[in-house]
């Protein structure tokens, strides 16, 4: 036994560490700085799968994406310089959404660093952690034998507190030095509970209360946190909106739920969180989207009062002065809210009534042009996708389709519905669906433009190499349509550098492996959503959407002409 602890390879021993965090999958690009660990991932492929990627982009993405799904971190591996840097935008996700991550960096050696030795990154400065940064915390293990302890603090960085990644560099050298050293113990996120005073305060707030909101969403959410909320929510009858792209945080279809408060907001649900005299934040950063540019609620001090829930000090008071900032993780701060004694009538029933009555409206759609109708298509998918199945996106006005009228259970029911980026990186849907069915054994679906698609398409090739199968609809409308939508609104008619020529999408679907069909009528769409569910490999159906159906609630030419009217 001594023999065979004295000859693993520091290599080796980050697997075997990862494997005893639970990491049963591991997402990157491989690269000659860490062929020791893709040795160690040979070694004990019987415990882990290390899945190979297109791009190190897409394969950061199918971390965070894992993160999110899972409350657990998603593990990536990249090479050094061009690696790390298309890692980035994977880190930077995890980073805004509050998702556990780590992305692990093979190096140059450590008797070449600092002479700009071949593709060398400083990653202390690149990722660098502070309030602008990329990352939680970034290290560099130089000491093999300490590898337990960097892989063990990473995970716990990860997930305590505030979720996000971190970044772990490993010098090639090391990695292939001998260690005795044994993985420490799998590490679970700490708690950190509502003081009873605030709890008390809160309650009082509540009780001289006219018009209460609460905005639940964030990082740290689990089904038991979930369901906490909703049985407070249904104590006090409190109406609940959810945090752009957390939509699943709360129940849709319960009575209590007033829509999502992100882009593309239904203008009444604007007025009402404008209108509360009392928002509960439950979990968000109330963050830009979140807050519709700062206007929901106006920094420093929202004219509502606010109380300002959230798993880490360091947010707190950060952006807005809360009236009462209670520092508790999710799972804790639900359970704490769930047996707050409610009055058993509150003044606010018709407000709330009124709240969920804006909601059940908003999904009755507007008239568009074209053969395509959008929220006829979304309602196939509610119709027929499995309750559980997961729902991925990129960035694009493509996205609002079924933000706005897709109707998640979510984690009160058990999962975690929604994999999408708040930080607003195009490409995401792509790897994070083929990755959730990877890893979950659930129906992914995703839904992309035609130019988010082709940030990450290439990742289908993954995705028929180990078998995963994802739906994807393709909207095609032959344009950058979010940026044709701002470029028609602040300079009308001046139409440069977004028009797009795309390539037949249903043939390169068929190329990776996938199958692919193209429609070009609504009717199309149910048979063809039917077949890709019972088909064993993936399906790509790309949906021909006239370039005038630009937004949920209007067309191009609306919004050109109004800017033109304003000249």
């Amino acid at each position: 036994m001594a023999t065979e602890r004295a000859s693993r390879i520091a290599g080796h021993l980050i697997v075997e560490c990862l494997a005893e965090q639970g990491v049963t999958h591991a997402f990157g690009v491989p690269g000659e700085s860490y062929l020791a660990v893709l040795d160690g991932f040979h070694e004990f492929r019987e415990r882990i799968e290390f899945v190979i990627c297109r791009q190190e982009g897409g394969a950061s993405f199918m971390a965070e994406a894992i993160g999110k799904l899972t409350g657990r971190p998603g593990v990536c591996f990249v090479t050094r310089g061009p690696g790390a840097t298309n890692a980035s935008i994977g880190v930077h996700t995890a980073y805004q959404d509050s998702t556990p991550m780590v992305l692990f960096v093979g190096d140059v050696a450590s008797d070449q660093r600092d002479r700009e030795a071949f593709q060398e990154v400083d990653y202390a400065n690149f990722f660098g952690p502070s309030t602008k940064g990329m990352a939680k915390r970034v290290e560099r293990i130089d000491d093999p034998d300490r590898i337990p302890e960097y892989v063990s603090r990473a995970f716990a960085t990860a997930m305590n507190g505030r979720p996000g990644p971190v970044v772990l560099v490993l010098p090639e050298d090391m990695l292939v030095k001998p260690v005795t050293a044994r993985p420490l113990a799998r590490v679970e996120p700490a708690q950190a509970w509502s003081d009873p005073g605030a709890l008390r305060t809160l309650r009082e707030m509540l009780l001289a209360s006219k018009q209460p909101f609460v905005i639940a969403g964030g990082g740290g959410w689990t089904p038991q946190a979930a369901q906490a909320l909703q049985r407070f929510a249904e104590n006090w009858k409190l109406p609940v909106g959810n945090a752009f792209r957390f939509q699943d945080t709360f129940d849709n279809h319960h009575p209590l739920y007033a829509g999502d408060v992100g882009i593309g907001i239904n203008p009444k649900l604007a007025q009402r969180v404008r209108d509360a005299d009392l928002i509960l934040a439950i979990g968000p950063r109330l963050g830009e989207m979140t807050t519709s540019g700062y206007t929901l609620l106006q920094p420093p001090k929202a004219k509502q009062k606010l109380v300002h829930i959230h798993g880490s000090a360091e947010e707190l008071n950060r952006v807005y002065q809360a009236d009462l900032a209670i520092n508790a993780t999710m799972n804790a701060a639900a359970r704490s809210l769930e047996v707050l004694a409610a009055p058993p009538e509150v003044p606010w029933q018709a407000w709330t009534e009124a709240a969920h009555a804006d909601y059940e409206a908003n999904l009755v759609p507007q008239k568009l042009p074209g053969d395509i109708d959008m929220p006829a298509i979304v309602a196939s998918l509610q119709k027929h996708l499995p309750a559980d199945a997961v729902l991925t996106n990129g960035a694009g006005n493509f996205a609002s389709w079924v933000h706005r009228f897709f109707r998640h259970h979510g984690l009160a029911k058990g999962h975690k519905t929604q994999a999408a980026p708040t930080v607003g990186g195009m490409g995401y849907g792509v790897p994070a669906g083929i990755a959730a069915n990877l890893v979950t054994g659930r129906t992914a679906f995703t839904i992309a433009g035609d130019g988010d698609f082709l940030m990450n398409g290439q990742e289908l090739a993954t995705a028929a190499q180990y078998g995963a199968k994802s739906i994807i609809v393709v909207l095609n409308n032959g344009m950058y349509g979010t940026i044709r939508m701002h470029q028609e609104r602040e300079y009308p008619e001046h139409v440069h550098g977004t028009r797009l020529a795309n390539p037949d999408f249903a043939a390169l679907a068929k190329a990776y492996g996938y199958e692919g069909v193209r429609i070009t009528k609504t009717a199309e769409f149910e048979p063809q959503l039917l077949a890709a569910l019972e088909r064993k490999q993936g399906t790509l159906i790309e949906v021909m959407l006239d370039p005038e159906v630009i937004t949920t609630r209007g067309t191009l030419s609306a919004i050109r002409e109004a800017a033109l009217k304003k000249r």
